[in-house]
């Protein structure tokens, strides 16, 4: 199975800060499963501080403007903790920002993938049970996971913090086709304590062609 060279939708260039582009929708077009508050603090502030405290750390790690973000992820264990939190921080949103769509656009899982899904966890529902377990039983903050093991099998996963599969620290490598955060600053302004409400939601505004892509480019 090949490894990705480049999960995210766009380039970085070498020699230079990492950017945050803009979002690939309106701030508003995932109501009513993201409310539009909810996007416009997520991203204009939480995403945007990792970038600018990562940024910050490459006086610290002249090697870091040489990487892509999906390149730093895989030696994290190189850096500090600042870098940990905000590579992941930024790399995570991101992904994230493009697993999502509204929901008129957001399509179905490709006959290859849904295939894949049945095969390793018995139907799609499953999978989405045991999503959403992972989702719900994260404590505290994380991350939720769909990921292509190097063997070619499908897992469901979690992290915590800013961690994610690609990370050489992570106990559950791979390489990830879909994301959810779990921070309460994701939803607590719409559903309060109920990160349940929250994960169904979720499924509503999934980019099955984004998730689908990836796991095409995942197994060549």
């Amino acid at each position: 199975m090949a490894v990705l060279a480049v999960i995210l939708g766009f380039s970085f260039s070498a020699n230079a800060e990492f950017k945050q582009l803009p979002l690939p929708y309106s701030a508003n077009a995932l109501e009513p499963a993201i409310d539009v508050t909810t996007m416009e603090i997520h991203y204009g502030k939480h995403h945007k501080a990792y970038v600018d405290n990562l940024n910050a750390q490459i006086k610290n790690y002249p090697d870091l403007d040489q990487l892509s973000i999906e390149a730093v992820q895989a030696q994290i264990s190189k850096y500090n903790t600042a870098v940990r939190n905000n590579a992941g921080g930024h790399f995570n949103h991101t992904f994230f920002w493009e697993s999502l769509s509204p929901t008129e656009s957001s399509g179905k899982p490709s006959t290859k993938l849904l295939k894949q899904i049945k095969k390793d966890f018995g139907s799609f529902e499953n999978f989405q049970t045991k999503f959403n377990e992972a989702a719900t039983g994260r404590f505290g903050s994380g991350w939720a996971w769909l990921i292509v093991q190097p063997s070619g099998k499908l897992a469901v996963s979690s992290t915590a913090n800013q961690d994610n599969p690609l990370m050489d620290v992570t106990e559950v490598k791979g390489t990830p086709l879909l994301g959810l955060d779990v921070w309460e600053h994701a939803y607590y302004l719409k559903y309060q304590n109920r990160r349940a409400d929250y994960t169904k939601a979720f499924w509503t505004v999934v980019n099955w062609k984004k998730v689908s892509d990836r796991y095409a480019q995942a197994i060549k």
